[in-house]
């Protein structure tokens, strides 16, 4: 009996000891929810990955830290889904990620080749911001990155747009770079993109037949470009291209010549009312030429809006893109930051849009912010200012951010240190 009893508390010991591990601890340095599946170890200065991470993370945030190399270390985490490494010391974009991300941030680090196999095999990828770096090559696979929404290259260092984007993708900001030319046919099977956002760039006219095939394109952003007015050869296009096109043109070329003061502003298309990407950017106008006096018939031209004219991008809220998982905001250190030029506005839109990227299981869509802020934090000076865009999810936030919930590990971890303690006792009293 005694045997019996030895061997029971034995594997209760055995069972204390790597039931936890199998189930998962929170690491100390950083903040878990969602039965420890979203872990968050922003801001807390690491150089390696913290002990206790378990394989089944759907969420993992590791910006504002000090990593250089990830090389192969986030190959196991097969179940994740969004990864932030922003604002790291990293040198390219580790190699090996899992094939189960949805959107990936590595805004703000040191990356200047983004290279063919660091997206090579990511289908399911969704958001892919490499903003603020020093990229200046960016090498894309033909018919890769197939679930791909929105590509964020902006504030690096690219000479030429990049090729080969992938034919699905809807957002494109390559703004506050040194672009000069679009090769032939880089633009051409993009014809589900609605924003492309090329200001702050080195652009002098555009190539012929460059936009034509932009069919579903709904806003354009061109200004502060050197463009070549005088240009007869070349820069014609792209002003006939501004005057027939039904996207919004923020920032028309060569807008203070005489020649474009001549065309009439006709009525926008009722077709982009109903688009959440157009709503915030529409409501920002409204607003802004309610207190601007009227302008007089000789300087009002078609859908052509100076810079100086148009507000900061403004933060737009809207319906995720895809579903959710239960990400949650991204933390960033304490500290002065810069003034950002921002503004909120809420827009209503249908769920019908997203209808068509929900999972199998039903699960509902989580409201996603697309913030596109001016400005960067003063404790990282090496990069210039710039204009970026990035995807969040919003949830609410708790009222006692730092109170921790006992995980499932945890209550295991207590219920078998009872048994024990009762066999134990048990022992000791035959």
């Amino acid at each position: 009996m005694e045997y019996q009893i030895l061997n029971t508390s034995t594997c209760l010991l055995v069972l204390l000891v790597f039931i936890p591990t199998g189930l998962g601890i929170c690491p100390s340095s950083c903040k878990c929810s969602g039965n420890d599946r979203n872990v968050d170890c922003s801001g807390r200065n690491l150089t390696v990955l913290p002990q206790g991470l378990q394989d089944n993370l759907t969420y993992l945030n590791l910006s504002f830290n000090q990593f250089v190399d990830l090389d192969h270390q986030l190959t196991r985490f097969t179940n994740l889904r969004t990864l932030d490494i922003s604002n790291n010391w990293l040198k390219n974009v580790p190699a090996h990620l899992p094939k189960s991300l949805w959107e990936l941030y590595a805004t703000n680090n040191n990356i200047k080749v983004l290279q063919k196999l660091d997206t090579a095999y990511q289908w399911n990828l969704r958001v892919l911001d490499v903003s603020r770096n020093m990229v200046e090559r960016a090498v894309l696979i033909n018919n890769t990155l197939s679930s791909l929404k929105f590509l964020n290259l902006s504030s690096n260092k690219l000479w030429t747009v990049p090729t080969n984007m992938p034919y699905n993708i809807e957002t494109v900001d390559l703004s506050n770079n040194f672009l000069s030319q679009i090769l032939p046919g880089t633009l051409v099977r993009l014809q589900h993109l609605t924003s492309l956002y090329l200001h702050n760039n080195k652009f002098s006219y555009i190539p012929d037949k460059a936009f034509d095939q932009l069919s579903q394109l709904q806003v354009i952003t061109l200004y502060n470009n050197p463009w070549s007015c005088s240009d007869n050869q070349n820069i014609p296009y792209v002003l006939q291209w501004v005057q027939g096109t039904a996207a919004r043109v923020v920032g028309a070329p060569c807008a203070e010549q005489p020649w474009a003061s001549t065309a009439p502003a006709p009525a926008w298309p009722t077709a982009l009312d109903s688009s959440p990407m157009i709503k915030g950017t529409k409501a920002a106008d409204r607003e802004a030429s309610a207190a601007a006096p009227e302008p007089t018939k000789a300087t009002k031209t078609h859908k052509q809006f100076k810079a100086k004219d148009v507000p900061p991008l403004a933060t737009q809220r809207q319906p995720a893109l895809f579903p959710g998982t239960e990400r949650p905001p991204p933390r960033s250190p304490a500290g002065p930051q810069e003034a950002a030029a921002t503004r909120t506005i809420l827009v209503q839109a249908s769920a019908e849009g997203n209808a068509s990227l929900a999972p199998a299981t039903g699960a509902s869509t989580t409201p996603m912010t697309l913030s596109i802020t001016s400005g960067m934090p003063t404790n990282y000076p090496k990069m210039p200012q710039s204009t970026t865009a990035t995807f969040r999810k919003e949830e609410a936030t708790p009222s006692a951010p730092d109170a921790r919930v006992p995980s499932r590990a945890s209550r295991w971890r207590a219920g078998l240190l009872w048994l024990a303690l009762l066999h134990a006792v048990a022992v000791a009293r035959d």
